[in-house]
């Protein structure tokens, strides 16, 4: 079958790969079981959510214009509709895990509510988790404990029991993740490095004035990052947001414009590329404590 194939149910994936499904909205997929790997040049798009444990692959994961660089003991996260694609396929059986879970398996529970704060579905590939043996051995065993239950059967308590365990395992993959921003801080730091010398040439340039102030999504695409990734990496480096370095980074250029006495504090604030001076004026206040013109008469006061 040529083209992308769209999987909307858990069954579809199910019956593709030739196994077995135990619970229409949940599946854990054990690949060195699976009868069939599916070949589907364009990729695949599912309509849950998905995570890969990767222990050996079939092939080359590309995502969108990147390829992932593959190593064993991976995780890789896929929000419902997002597109994964394997080239260079090799004829050997891929091993690994997949567990799939439709966004109706969890609708009303606390983890449909927390599903926002696990940004790393919303990673790119090449942004992917890779574990130590010991965390590979935790992801596991979190697997197989959502099998069990599976296996058990459906009753009053499976959804809450499986639930459960799904939060758990994205818990212990939070956890992981940020020992992964940890351990790799020389990583991070070039990024931060490059991040903090991307807002400073915006600033000093006229790109704010045409088109606009900076947005994370604008930093992150120049950095080769998706918005998520950097604004986690960003928090956990440095203690603020990616939206808050470009406010800094914006106020720090609003004050050496201060100095420039032939501009009115309209004129700065086109230049930084406000639609409407107000909401300069605000921000501003809200960064600083002052006005624009309050912070103007007090710095050229003492100049």
């Amino acid at each position: 079958m040529d083209g992308i194939q769209k999987f909307n149910t858990i069954d579809e994936y199910n019956k593709d790969m030739g196994v077995e499904t135990l619970h229409p909205l949940v599946t854990v997929v054990d690949f060195s079981k699976a009868n069939r790997c599916g070949e589907y040049p364009e990729g695949h798009s599912f309509g849950f959510y998905t995570v890969f444990l990767k222990d050996t692959i079939c092939g080359d994961i590309k995502y969108g214009r990147n390829y992932y660089d593959y190593q064993e003991g991976t995780l890789v996260f896929l929000a419902p509709h997002q597109l994964i694609k394997i080239e260079n396929r090799q004829p050997h059986k891929p091993k690994g895990w997949a567990l799939m879970f439709h966004p109706d398996l969890i609708r009303g529970t606390n983890l449909a509510r927390s599903m926002k704060d696990y940004t790393f579905f919303s990673y790119e590939v090449f942004e992917a988790l890779h574990l130590s043996e010991q965390e590979r051995l935790t992801i596991l065993e979190c697997f197989q404990n959502i099998v069990t239950e599976l296996k058990h059967g459906i009753d009053k308590h499976s959804q809450r029991l499986i639930v459960s365990n799904i939060e758990l395992f994205l818990n212990y993959c939070t956890r992981f993740y940020d020992r992964q921003f940890i351990t790799r801080s020389h990583v991070n730091s070039d990024i931060l490095s490059r991040f903090e010398s991307l807002l400073n040439d915006y600033f000093k340039s006229d790109q704010a004035q045409t088109h606009g102030l900076p947005t994370v999504k604008y930093c992150a695409e120049k950095l080769h990052l998706s918005p998520n990734y950097l604004g986690d990496l960003l928090k956990k480096e440095t203690g603020k947001s990616a939206q808050e370095h470009v406010q800094l980074k914006l106020i720090e250029a609003a004050k050496e414009k201060m100095y420039e006495k032939s501009k009115s504090v309209s004129q700065i604030a086109y230049e930084l590329g406000f639609e409407y001076p107000q909401y300069f004026s605000r921000l501003f206040k809200k960064r600083t404590g002052m006005t624009p013109n309050e912070y103007r008469t007090t710095a050229l006061s003492v100049n």
